[in-house]
């Protein structure tokens, strides 16, 4: 049985979305689909997410994306498509 390509996408989120467990809802949202990536700050307010994984599996966290953890509010989610890294887990930067 052949394995779903491999896809990688970026997210640029805005809102509140800094300082309210934005990026340990992703990196939990994100390790439990089974994505390889990256969450972090950026210096103008929003949350910057890479992801790696199947179609299936980065549409279910982009749809996590525009809700976010209770005490956020996104405003607005930019999605490119993305270059493939090699990594082994999701994390926090």
């Amino acid at each position: 049985m052949a394995r779903d390509p491999v896809e990688a996408r970026t997210w640029y989120v805005s809102g509140r979305v800094q300082g309210v467990g934005f990026r340990w809802f992703v990196q939990a949202s994100a390790t439990r689909l089974g994505l390889r990536g990256w969450v972090r700050n950026e210096d103008d307010g929003r949350v910057q997410v890479y992801g790696v994984g199947t179609r299936e599996q980065l549409d279910g966290l982009a749809a996590l994306l525009y809700r976010g953890p209770s005490r956020a509010e996104v405003r607005g989610v930019e999605q490119r498509e993305a270059a493939v890294q090699q990594l082994s887990s999701f994390s926090v930067r």
